[in-house]
């Protein structure tokens, strides 16, 4: 079977088709939880001069974005230490599902999250530690306790 080919006169086609992503300009795409993920290098490192808190499995970054905007954003990092790209990518699957489950729970409404995974940690912790985790380290964050 072959592929279907591009119109001729490349005009996009007409009807009710919705978008295939997300196209919303100042923020990355929105999950199913409503956290948008960052995606702009910018973004990362304003967290970075942020408050930090390193707990077990991960280091969470968070920064009140004071802008008025209500969405909480979320970003996601492992630098090479955690393994080849195939460990990476766990680890940042991992910490998405577990932000996805926390944020919305724990996480403040115009603030920004970068989660970054740690060697072994995050890819080999119980899940539910590694959610745990998570909200303790926000709840120092916040300074809730």
């Amino acid at each position: 079977m072959t592929p279907p080919e591009a119109p001729r006169d490349a005009k996009p086609p007409q009807g009710n088709t919705p978008p295939a992503a997300s196209v919303c300009p100042d923020h990355g795409p929105v999950d199913k939880s409503g956290l948008v993920t960052l995606k702009k290098r910018a973004d990362f490192l304003r967290a970075a001069q942020a408050r930090k808190r390193g707990v077990g499995s991960m280091m969470v970054q968070a920064r009140d974005r004071r802008d008025g905007t209500q969405a909480i954003r979320v970003g996601f990092t492992c630098s090479k230490k955690v393994g080849n790209a195939v460990a990476r990518n766990r680890a940042k699957r991992r910490m998405r599902a577990a932000a996805r489950a926390v944020l919305p729970l724990h996480g403040r409404p115009g603030w920004d999250y970068v989660l970054i995974g740690r060697a072994q940690e995050t890819a080999q912790r119980p899940f539910e530690l590694l959610k745990r985790d998570l909200v303790f380290g926000l709840s120092k964050l916040h300074g809730d306790t």
